[in-house]
């Protein structure tokens, strides 16, 4: 498939939107296969040039509904290198040939559309959020999210997803293909234009079925939420990086310790642009905070880090050990709070009871309704007296009014249980 094929150069502004045509149809009746017959055909157009960029934009600000995704290289890199952006504005599938463009005005004009469709943003937005500067987006729409409303399946990937829902096929081979060669394959740019071809499509139906139900301002608030968590994720200082990998049975002294070192970790990796996974892997991390080697034979033989990096930073990173290491306690990172254990099943019986019957009560897999983490947290929450606000974020929307209402009486009824199972008496 090459640029002269009918990667139509006509003006979009000329042609119908199809998804508004989509849309147009029946929605509780959707004709899946009306639905593919208009997404084959929105032309095609690759953007290579500054002019083309601005029509892109222009498009965008008449577009009420646009889906994307992006192709990046991350294998041997910190910072992802962008190689293109799909998007399907209805009118035409544009191609971004992201290393030749100045994309800022672009990323700003996708934060303004009413909905931006994307099936498993996580990747892509962070990518959005490093590139664009920002602030989270509260537009964004995730068909996975929405489909584990349907279906209680938390990560269905996108070619299952259009053989479940739109009963087609396409073939997701190429997703770990080099996106950085120019001329991309047949392969390739066939590969990239279908993830967004039928993105449309999949969303019409999944959008009637959620109203049809009354879920769909759930699913939207879900999105939302997400969306602030990826952002939240890439502001994470370094000497916060330490949580991601921190264990409860960690004393304070190997917290300190660990502390320094994945703040150490993700300055190097970041300043020679490699994944962090290249600096230490998370088993000689923990090997490291464990083992707690004191020169450079014991890092090499009591660890698994990599003898090359030893090399190279050996003596800067015990350095950084040994200075953690003589933090005193008031200075060393606070515990990490037991997660809940308990052989008496009364509090999780009693739990896993609630969630069941309001789950039933809204017509919501149960793990939708309340994910394990924020279960943890909730648990965190009460057994340590803190105040409802800092309930996880998670909590704190349209489930609000059930957990402070339903669920936290019943933890608190067995709150003995729990802070015993959390070690806080």
């Amino acid at each position: 498939m090459t640029d002269d094929l009918a990667h139509s150069q006509a003006d979009p502004s000329d042609t119908p939107c199809l998804v508004e045509q989509a849309i147009a149809l029946s929605p509780q009746a959707a004709d899946i296969d009306d639905l593919l017959d208009l997404a084959e055909e929105t032309p095609v157009i690759w953007v290579r040039e500054q002019y083309q960029l601005a029509e892109v934009i222009e498009d965008l600000a008449t577009c009420g509904r646009v889906a994307l995704d992006t192709e990046f290289i991350k294998r041997d890199t910190y910072y992802p290198r962008l190689a293109l952006v799909q998007l399907n504005t209805g009118k035409a599938i544009y191609l971004l040939d992201a290393p030749k463009l100045p994309l800022a005005e672009f990323w700003q004009a996708v934060s303004e559309v009413d909905i931006a469709i994307w099936h498993a943003c996580g990747e892509d937005l962070g990518i959005f959020y490093l590139l664009s500067g920002c602030p989270p987006l509260t537009n964004i729409f995730d068909t996975q999210i929405a489909l584990s409303y349907l279906t209680g399946q938390l990560q269905m990937g996108y070619q299952q997803a259009l053989a479940d829902i739109l009963e087609m096929h396409i073939d997701k081979e190429h997703s770990q293909s080099d996106w950085l060669i120019r001329p991309l394959s047949d392969e390739q740019e066939q590969y990239a234009i279908d993830d967004v071809r039928y993105l449309p499509a999949l969303y019409l139906v999944i959008e009637a079925q959620l109203k049809s139900s009354g879920l769909y301002n759930y699913v939207w608030e879900d999105c939302q939420l997400y969306a602030a968590e990826l952002y939240d994720i890439q502001q994470v200082e370094d000497d916060e990086m330490y949580l991601g990998l921190a264990d409860y049975r960690y004393t304070g002294e190997q917290l300190a310790m660990l502390k320094a070192l994945a703040a150490w970790r993700e300055a190097l990796a970041r300043a020679t642009n490699q994944p962090r996974t290249f600096v230490i892997k998370k088993q000689a991390v923990r090997e490291i905070i464990t083992e707690q080697p004191s020169n450079l034979r014991e890092l090499a033989h009591k660890t698994t880090m990599h003898r090359s990096m030893i090399r190279l930073y050996g003596e800067e990173l015990l350095s950084v050990i040994q200075q953690a290491k003589k933090l005193a306690p008031d200075h060393q990172p606070p515990p990490i709070l037991a997660p809940y254990r308990s052989k008496d099943k009364a509090l999780a019986n009693a739990v896993q009871d609630a969630i069941k019957k309001q789950a039933a009560l809204l017509g919501v897999p149960n793990n939708v309704l309340m994910r394990k983490k924020w279960l943890n947290e909730l648990y965190e929450v009460i057994a340590t007296d803190q105040p409802i606000a800092n309930l996880p974020e998670g909590l704190s929307g349209w489930r609000l009014n059930w957990v402070v209402d339903t669920l936290i009486p019943i933890i608190n009824t067995h709150k003995d249980e729990l802070k015993l199972g959390m070690g806080v008496i």
